[in-house]
C-alpha cells in the first residue's frame, strides 16, 4: 500500500491505516512486530511519529524514557491530551497502542483544517505501557505524569540489562526522569482497540469505557535442587519445574472458579535448562486482574497461600516479588458523558463497557480527568499479529474524538 500524503486525505481513516502499516514495519525482529522500551526500534518509531507530529503543526519534545509529545496552543493553558502507547508486546499486532496515537494525529489534522483547534492540545506517544521488557507497565506515562519512581531504574530485563543502562546507551539521562514535575492537564482522552469481543458481538463500532480493572503483577522464583536426570531417584527429588507446573495449574483454577477474575502465567523460564538435569530453578510471571479491588486482593492472597502450600509440600523454596499492584480505576464521569454525547452526535448508541486490560489512562486518571474510547476489533483479538480494525470503524472513531475535543 502506498503512502498517503496529499492534504485531501489528511485526517482520514485511510491515512490512519496506512500509517499503522508503516509503524508496524518498525520492529526489533525481522519476521514479527516487537517494539520494547529502550530499543533502537522504539527510537525509530518515535522519530517517525515526531515527524508526523511536526507535519501536523505540533511542537515536539521527547524525554529520557522516549515519550514523544506534540503540543500546540497557549503554553500557559493546561492542555487536553490525546494519545496512547508506542511500545508493543513481542509478536504484536499493528493497532494496540499505535491506533490511539494515529487517531489523535488525525483529529489534530482535521481541526487544523477547519481552524477549530482548542486553546491547548497535546498528543502523547508513550514509550512503555506493556512492561514487556522490564516487567513493570506504564513506565512511559508514569514519567509523563511526574510519577516515575527511582527504583524503576534498577529494573533488569532477562539479559540482566538495567533500565538505567538501556536508556543511557540511547543517549538519555535516566536520572532526569525522577525529577520530572507533575504537569497541569485539562484532561486525557485515549482511544484504543477493545481487545475483547463485546463491541463486535453486539454490533457497535465504538464504545465508552466505564472503568479499568485492577491488576497485580508478580515474579515468582522457585528454587529446588538440580541433579542428574538419570541417577537421582524420583522419590528424593526437589524439582523446581514440577512445583512451578503445579502452581500454574493453581493459577488457572483460581481464574476459572472466581467470577470476574482472570489470572495468567505468561512466561516461564527454567534453569539450568538441560534435558538431562533436574530443574533447580523456575521463574514465572503472574498477572491477576479483577474489576473489584477486594476480590482482587482476596485472589492474590489465595494464590500466595496456594504457592506456599505447594513449595512446602515439594520441599522447594519460593521467592514472591510483587512488581506492580494497581487498583481498579473508574474513569471520569463528566468526560465519559462528553464521549457518549460525541458518539450520539455520530448517530450511534453509546455502549458503555469496562476494560479488563490496563491502559495509560490508569496513570493519567491519578492527575487529571480521564476517559477512553474503545474501537471494535475483529474477533476481539489483540496482542497478536491478527489484530484488525475496519476502516469504517476508524472513521467513526475520528469523528467521535473530534467532536469530543471541540466540546471539551
Amino acid at each position: 500500500m502506498g503512502t498517503l500524503s496529499s492534504s485531501a486525505v489528511e485526517g482520514t481513516a485511510a491515512e490512519v491505516l496506512v500509517r499503522a502499516d508503516t509503524l508496524g514495519a518498525i520492529s526489533e525482529e525481522p519476521a514479527r512486530l516487537t517494539r520494547r522500551l529502550a530499543t533502537p526500534a522504539l527510537a525509530r518509531a518515535g522519530d517517525l511519529v515526531a515527524r508526523w507530529m511536526t507535519e501536523a503543526g505540533l511542537t515536539v519534545r521527547r524525554d529520557a524514557i522516549g515519550n514523544v509529545v506534540g503540543r500546540l496552543g497557549n503554553a500557559d493553558v493546561p492542555p487536553l491530551v490525546l494519545g496512547s502507547h508506542l511500545d508493543t508486546v513481542p509478536d504484536a499486532g499493528r493497532y494496540d497502542g499505535a491506533l490511539g496515537i494515529l487517531l489523535a494525529l488525525a483529529v489534530v489534522q482535521r481541526l487544523r483544517a477547519r481552524d477549530a483547534l482548542p486553546d491547548a492540545l497535546e498528543v502523547a506517544a508513550f514509550a512503555d505501557e506493556e512492561g514487556a521488557r522490564f516487567g513493570v507497565p506504564y513506565l512511559g506515562s508514569s514519567a509523563y505524569a511526574g510519577r516515575f519512581e527511582r527504583d524503576w531504574l534498577d529494573l533488569a530485563d532477562v539479559e540482566g540489562v538495567t533500565l538505567r543502562d538501556a536508556l543511557g546507551e540511547l543517549g538519555g539521562d535516566p536520572e532526569s526522569l525522577v525529577s520530572l514535575p507533575e504537569p497541569r492537564l485539562a484532561g486525557y482522552l485515549e482511544a484504543h482497540i477493545e481487545q475483547g469481543p463485546v463491541l463486535e458481538r453486539e454490533g457497535f463500532p465504538v464504545g465508552v469505557v466505564s472503568a479499568i480493572a485492577g491488576q497485580t503483577r508478580a515474579v515468582l522464583t522457585i528454587r529446588g535442587r538440580p541433579g542428574h536426570a538419570g541417577t537421582s531417584p524420583m522419590a528424593g527429588r526437589h524439582d523446581a519445574l514440577v512445583a512451578a507446573s503445579e502452581l500454574v495449574l493453581a493459577v488457572e483454577r483460581y481464574g476459572r472458579e472466581s467470577d470476574g477474575l482472570v489470572a495468567t502465567v505468561g512466561s516461564l523460564t527454567v534453569s539450568p535448562g538441560a534435558s538431562n538435569v533436574i530443574p533447580g530453578e523456575a521463574r514465572l510471571s503472574l498477572d491477576v486482574r479483577h474489576a473489584d479491588d477486594e476480590a482482587l486482593g482476596q485472589a492474590v492472597a489465595g494464590l500466595r497461600h496456594a504457592a506456599t502450600r505447594i513449595v512446602t509440600t515439594r520441599g522447594v523454596e519460593l521467592d514472591w516479588t510483587t512488581l506492580q499492584s494497581t487498583p481498579a480505576v473508574e474513569l471520569t464521569p463528566a468526560l465519559r458523558v462528553r464521549l457518549a454525547s460525541a458518539v450520539a452526535a455520530a448517530g450511534l448508541e453509546a455502549r458503555s463497557l469496562a476494560s479488563g486490560a490496563g491502559h495509560d489512562a490508569v496513570v493519567l486518571a491519578r492527575i487529571c480527568p480521564a476517559a477512553m474510547l474503545f474501537v471494535r476489533c475483529a474477533g476481539g483479538i489483540s496482542h497478536d499479529p491478527r489484530e484488525s480494525v475496519a476502516q469504517a470503524d476508524v472513521a467513526v472513531a475520528i469523528d467521535v474524538l473530534e467532536h469530543a475535543v471541540v466540546g471539551a
